[in-house]
């Protein structure tokens, strides 16, 4: 009876589909009074083409902001979350500090410790903050905000002034601490038993194995496996390497 009921549902399914696509056809340009078919132009993809190439900056828009000018933003829209001179608020933890911490365990990662280029800040906040309102700041804001951000984290003087020429300029700590990885995944051989730990190099094959127990964290790290241990816009003094809300795997 199940599989009855089965080949009728499908055969309903069927009918619907093809009554659809004919009735489809049959008009096949839009309907006097539908809501449907109106075609995309290019200035209505310009709201959303908000792509910013790294590390060369194109895409960045026309305007610019002041550390002044972004403090003044900052204390209106993200204080509430971030805290006093970002240094951690309510619901984020510091967003200033953990240069030269990215080697280290705990690392604190922050806009100035972790991004390896200054455009990075700008697309990432256009798109997604204020929390309440993303994609809702003028580019005037985001170049103002992240100066002062920038400028918080001792990358740029007072007087810096960010627009879309200057901010690719910023010499960023980590920018040279990304490396392709280039490791031959795809290529890799199955391994069912007696595996080596995950990334691990054999006769120059990387190997993974599922099963295989958490390594020492001397020993990941020297690996470079993610194992916990980092401060994502966190306190590190108060964060232990692999406990607490601010680390990630």
């Amino acid at each position: 009876m199940q599989s009855l009921d089965l080949k009728r549902g499908l055969g309903v399914a069927g009918l619907a589909l093809f009554l659809s696509s004919a009735a489809w056809a049959t008009y096949p340009d839009k309907p006097e009074g539908a809501a449907f078919g109106e075609p995309i132009s290019e200035e209505d993809l310009v709201l959303w083409d908000i792509e910013i190439h790294n590390p060369s900056g194109a895409g960045l828009p026309e305007g610019e902001g002041t550390v002044a000018e972004g403090e003044e933003v900052y204390a209106a829209l993200c204080l509430h979350c971030h805290g006093d001179n970002a240094e951690g608020g309510s619901m984020y933890g510091t967003m200033v500090g953990g240069i030269g911490s990215t080697p280290d365990r705990p690392r604190v990662l922050t806009p100035g410790s972790m991004y390896p280029y200054a455009p990075i800040l700008f697309d990432y906040v256009h798109r997604a903050m204020p929390l309440d309102a993303p994609h809702s700041m003028t580019a005037d804001e985001v170049y103002a905000v992240s100066a002062y951000l920038y400028h918080l984290n001792g990358l740029i003087d007072e007087d810096f002034v960010m627009n879309a020429e200057t901010m690719p300029t910023i010499e960023m700590p980590n920018r040279d601490a990304f490396f392709e990885d280039d490791r031959p995944d795809t290529n890799a051989e199955r391994c069912m038993e007696d595996c080596p730990p995950i990334g691990t190099v054999e006769d120059g094959d990387y190997r993974t194995a599922a099963s295989e127990p958490t390594p020492d964290p001397e020993d990941a790290e020297a690996q470079g496996g993610g194992t916990g241990g980092q401060v994502i816009m966190g306190d590190a003094d108060e964060t232990e390497a692999g406990e607490g809300d601010g680390t990630s795997d």
